[in-house]
């Protein structure tokens, strides 16, 4: 999938946004991709799983691993488009952790997968709860990538879209200093 077709499909769902919004970082910027407006529809989330599955194929991952909330569908597609299990792990008084009786163990290789990375903080939670059950983490994925350091994971990054959006600290906010409301639309509060 190229980039255009990516956000095409962000547009037809009505997926990418524009405004004021807080983001999961905690950063403030003019644009939100909320991707679950795309991933509600079987086929799009289906495309989207496929075209992460053939750029990370590489990495040979036996598992794909996701932050809850907004990793589960992306993930879900991405592990059956590579026909491998696909988990969550999810927050319990705060802290990222593998449950329901999930488990990764030394012969996991593991591929995080997101929907949006924007400061990595997210993903490098879920690459911790993998290697601290003992798996190797050999990549992370995600459908948009907008941030602008590509080391910050210590793993390749896969992404089907890299977009530079600006976030913004809230004490240096522009939106703010202007008195726009800020909208929180996503899955952390």
């Amino acid at each position: 999938m190229t980039d255009a077709e990516v956000l095409d499909l962000f547009r037809q769902s009505g997926a990418l946004l524009e405004g004021h919004f807080k983001l999961s970082s905690g950063l403030h910027s003019d644009r939100y991709l909320q991707s679950a407006l795309v991933l509600q529809h079987p086929d799009l989330a289906e495309r989207l799983g496929r075209g992460i599955a053939e750029r990370a194929r590489h990495l040979r991952a036996t598992a794909v691993l996701s932050p809850a909330l907004g990793g589960i569908v992306i993930g879900q597609e991405v592990g059956r488009a590579l026909q491998v299990r696909a988990l969550f792990a999810e927050r319990q008084d705060g802290v990222l952790t593998l449950r329901r009786g999930f488990t990764l163990g030394p012969g996991d290789r593991v591929l995080v997968v997101e929907d949006v990375i924007t400061t990595g903080g997210s993903t490098r939670e879920t690459i911790a709860v993998a290697e601290a059950a003992g798996a190797r983490v050999v990549g992370a994925s995600s459908i948009i990538d907008r941030g602008s350091q590509s080391s910050r994971l210590d793993v390749p990054l896969e992404s089907l879209v890299k977009l530079q959006v600006v976030a913004h600290d809230p004490a240096a906010c522009p939106l703010c200093a202007q008195g726009l409301p800020v909208v929180k639309p996503g899955s952390r509060a």
